[in-house]
């Protein structure tokens, strides 16, 4: 049952008279769940099709089917809440994973699917992975009281469980393919597992107590952590786990006993493997992957020791910024062009970005058996952002820095140190105008993905993002003189095509997805040579008929500083332009940050994007007479030395005021019947927009934050701490300026939010704060859920909330 408070005189009416008149409430409103009108409800009930994945060869699908929505019944499971950790105690699996309920094969030039014989009843399967030669399929089944591993033959379409013991899945993946696509590296529950304690009867030996050792450590507010001993118990027991390797037949060997993994890597040629494992003292203010780690090599034949590779101790203490790193090893792991060669990062600026040096990072190359002192390769001037491998004399890396929002690409030897790295791209990552593309990658004989190249040429993949629309491309590069050469571009005005991958570079054949706005997003193999063809993979329907005559387009408009934004504007279906019928309007957005005006005004959505409702918008109301404005620009914006938070208030105001003032130049809406919405940071923005401004008559905020002393040491893309800048987070903290807010609006947030930031305490002390204050206020705390809503009855209901909100402080009138 909901908890729902509204700001009115307390009433006493039956529940029959609130289905009748549902905003005439008291107090607390013992609602049961209800449902929106047919035309939401057609929408938001849907079958949902499935998703798919496509071997690396592009010769067979696997068709994963989920259900449309979750049950409030499958949210109302046993979870601990450990180390930042949601897990069900029971299965051994992350509490909030998201299962398939059915598998079936295809291939690409078949046009029927295969039902998968073998398979477990009433499955609900997870971690899906290929195996490295393509020819298999593993994934995890979750039954009442375990988690099993079972494997799929792709060429007969058969399945059979393979493990005998129940996995330990609570850090994630709990299964990695060995390189010959013969055994798996499984992490199963210890038979002699100790019982968790009774964390609500279990009586504490004494207080919790935590010291500060006068070192300045700027953590953000962490969900779900580690409070008391009892919990540390837990902790240390949910994740001990054995580690086993499994053929396909079931043959099980032991290869270590218990102990907290968290990561298991095995090298390309399978001769090793990389343990990381977590040790003492734990911490009440970080999360797990803070918590001291030893990291360590072991051969696969034998489970000897061959080196240890890395200690790392608790990391309470970070420098401040989205830069700052931890000290030491860092992103270890495998080459994957080479048998047996580990990488590792470590900052040559001690992990704190306001250290002033020539180069932040070193890459370092360390081959096994580790019986020669690890080399440099590299030296990054820019935070490490990331290493594509191609061979011995060809590596792609990536640098980054934050507060510049720059980032540059090189091309460079890694066996060849004196030959300094080439610099291919430098560029704002923002600008999406000028975003060069990903580079095409491969399975090498590893099973393992290298950079593809053929005759020192690379291949890029961009989303062609331009100020005339969208049009993805093809390029090829050649490193020896970095020019390149366009080898295809989309020329679609009506429909959206996405380049998902080049599946033969000989042939000049790309695996691509095809969409309109009425038309589902479907897979379709293309030569792109000069007479091209196009074949259909995939036959997905359109599950939304009704929205098929509503008008959409990509409207554009300038801010009064001249900042160019945009929107997707939906009409519905027969709206008469030529008249203009004044409408409601409703607008969604979410405000982000830039650092130039150029590309805070470039636009990244295409409107031939296939129109796909749900809860996270207001696109369902426009088949009730609603004009919706979807996803529209709210640039804020901070150049040179100013950060874009210095100002976020008057460029709030003028985002919204332009969109506004645009669309009522068209003619299309009535400005007194504007309303906003936003979900997270878009709900911070809302509940400033309605306290800062008149411009609109309500608005709905979801699962937001609005007390920014809550967040003191950042929040979003801000980097200042509290102390430095207070006036700033109050200014822009609604809950301080709670006295101003006079405008109707809709507070929703998840009861159980895990989300950094936005603790549901967000919400309900800002009701508190506008219901002392007298605020026309209500309030929808969704049982069970976190920070995205997943159960249907829980969505079902808001999307009932939300229709009688606007319906009367909007469609009716004041």
């Amino acid at each position: 049952m909901y908890k729902i408070l509204t700001s009115m005189r307390r009433l006493t009416i039956l529940v029959a008279i609130h289905l009748l008149q549902p905003f005439l409430t008291s107090a607390q409103d013992a609602l049961v769940f209800q449902k929106p009108s047919k035309e939401i409800l057609e929408l938001a009930d849907y079958t949902k099709a499935p998703s798919v994945s496509i071997d690396a060869k592009a010769q067979n699908m696997l068709f994963m089917y989920r259900n449309t929505y979750k049950t409030l019944e499958e949210l109302n499971q046993e979870e601990l809440k450990l180390g930042g950790l949601r897990i069900n105690p029971i299965t051994n699996i992350a509490s909030a994973t998201n299962y398939i309920h059915k598998l079936s094969l295809r291939s690409t030039t078949s046009s029927s699917e295969k039902l998968i014989e073998g398979m477990p009843e009433n499955a609900k399967i997870s971690g899906i992975t290929w195996s490295p030669n393509q020819q298999k399929i593993a994934f995890l089944n979750t039954n009442a009281n375990s988690v099993d591993l079972w494997v799929i033959d792709v060429a007969s379409a058969t399945a059979k469980k393979i493990s005998k013991q129940p996995l330990n899945a609570n850090t994630g993946q709990a299964y990695s393919w060995f390189p010959n696509s013969k055994s798996i590296l499984v992490k199963t529950i210890p038979a002699n597992k100790a019982a968790l304690l009774d964390t609500k009867n279990h009586l504490p030996l004494g207080p919790t107590v935590s010291n500060s050792a006068e070192t300045k450590s700027q953590n953000r507010t962490y969900q779900d952590l580690l409070k008391n001993p009892t919990d540390e118990l837990n902790f240390e027991r949910i994740l001990n786990a054995e580690l086993h390797i499994l053929d396909l037949d079931g043959n099980d060997k032991l290869f270590k006993k218990g102990e907290l993994f968290v990561e298991e890597r095995i090298s390309p040629d399978g001769n090793y493997i990389l343990l990381t494992t977590i040790e003492k003292p734990f911490s009440y203010i970080v999360p797990y992957n803070r918590f001291p780690m030893r990291t360590i090599v072991y051969e696969t034949e034998s489970g000897e020791l061959v080196k240890e590779i890395n200690f790392s101790p608790l990391n309470e203490v970070m420098a401040k910024g989205f830069m700052a790193v931890k000290r030491g090893k860092r992103n270890i792991d495998w080459r994957s062009d080479k048998a047996a060669s580990l990488y590792y990062v470590e900052a040559l600026d001690e992990g704190n970005p306001e250290k002033k040096v020539a180069f932040r990072d070193e890459v370092f190359e360390w081959v096994a058996p580790f019986t020669t002192p690890a080399k440099s390769i590299l030296k990054t001037p820019q935070r490490f952002a990331g290493i594509i491998w191609a061979n011995d004399s060809v590596a792609i890396v990536n640098d980054t820095w934050y507060d510049t929002r720059n980032r540059k690409t090189y091309l460079f030897d890694p066996s060849n140190t004196q030959v300094n790295p080439k610099v291919i791209y430098d560029r704002n990552y923002q600008d999406l105008y000028a975003d060069p593309g990903n580079f095409v990658t491969e399975k090498n004989k590893f099973g393992r993905l290298v950079l593809t190249i053929k005759n020192n040429v690379a291949y890029l993949i961009g989303e062609g993002y331009t100020d005339k629309g969208q049009f993805p491309f093809i390029d090829a590069i050649d490193f020896k003189t970095l020019k390149t050469k366009r080898l295809y571009e989309s020329t679609y005005t009506t429909k959206q095509e996405n380049i998902i991958d080049i599946t033969n570079i000989d042939q000049l054949k790309i695996l691509v997805l095809i969409q309109s706005k009425n038309e589902y997003p479907n897979y379709f193999i293309k030569s792109i040579k000069k007479k091209p063809t196009l074949t259909q993979v995939t036959n997905f329907e359109n599950p939304f008929k009704s929205l098929e005559n509503v008008g959409k387009e990509l409207i554009k408009y300038k801010r009064k500083d001249g900042i160019e934004l945009s929107g997707t504007l939906y009409l519905p279906a027969g709206y008469d332009k030529t008249k203009k019928q004044k409408l409601p309007l409703l607008i969604w957005a979410y405000p982000r940050e830039f650092k130039d005006k150029n590309t805070a005004g470039q636009i990244n959505t295409n409107p031939n994007e296939f129109t796909f409702p749900n809860y996270g918008s207001f696109v369902y109301w426009v088949t009730k007479g609603y004009a919706v404005l979807d996803d529209a620009a709210f640039p804020i914006i901070g150049e040179g030395d100013k950060e874009p938070n210095d100002n976020f208030l008057s460029q709030l105001t003028d985002n919204a005021e332009a969109a506004i003032n645009a669309l009522d130049n068209l003619g299309y809406i009535d400005r007194t019947k504007v309303a906003v919405g936003g979900h997270s940071y878009g709900a911070f923005m809302t509940a400033n927009l309605l306290t800062h401004t008149k411009l609109f008559a309500c608005g709905i905020a979801r699962s937001g934050a609005y007390n920014r002393t809550l967040t003191p040491f950042g929040f979003q893309s801000e980097q200042r701490n509290y102390w430095e800048i207070p006036s700033i987070y109050n200014d822009m903290s609604p809950f301080m300026n709670a006295e101003k807010m006079k405008t109707p609006m809709l507070l929703v947030h998840g009861e159980a939010d895990n989300n950094p930031g936005t603790f549901t305490l967000q919400t309900e002390r800002y009701f508190q704060a506008l219901k002392g204050l007298g605020a026309p206020v209500r309030m929808v705390l969704l049982p069970k859920e976190a920070h995205g809503y997943v159960a249907r009855e829980n969505i079902l209901h808001l999307l009932w909330e939300q229709e009688q909100f606007l319906e009367k402080h909007l469609k009716a009138g004041n």
